[in-house]
């Protein structure tokens, strides 16, 4: 299992907390300085089910800057992927890969299914 976090992100410490207190093994990688590819952002897209644009970190200062809001509904998914993988800090994080299961964010409900595999 893989885990894409940003160190100084609260949301990724609680998600990283919550995996630790379950005593579930995960390999973390920080997101700012070994960003996803684009290769990589296509298979967890696709095994995702999600629209690429829930892969964008809408939160995020970078995101804001690049006034992403009202030019994603414009790009292609070859654009977005493109944009994704030049910067981890656009990504949503934690972004959490394990076999055929990619979740984004940090919900406990959903990342309690991790306990029964």
């Amino acid at each position: 299992m893989l885990v894409l976090c940003y160190p100084r992100c609260t949301t990724c410490q609680k998600a990283k907390k919550w995996l630790d207190d379950n005593k579930i093994k995960y390999e973390d990688r920080d997101i700012a300085k070994e960003n996803p590819n684009q290769k990589e952002l296509k298979e967890w897209h696709k095994k995702s089910g999600l629209p690429l644009k829930k892969f964008f970190n809408t939160s995020g200062l970078k995101y804001k800057e690049l006034g992403l809001k009202d030019k994603l509904p414009n790009m292609t998914e070859a654009e977005m992927y493109k944009l994704l993988a030049s910067d981890g800090m656009l990504v949503k994080r934690p972004l959490l890969i394990k076999d055929d299961l990619v979740l984004l964010g940090f919900k406990e409900e959903e990342w309690k299914a991790l306990k029964k595999k």
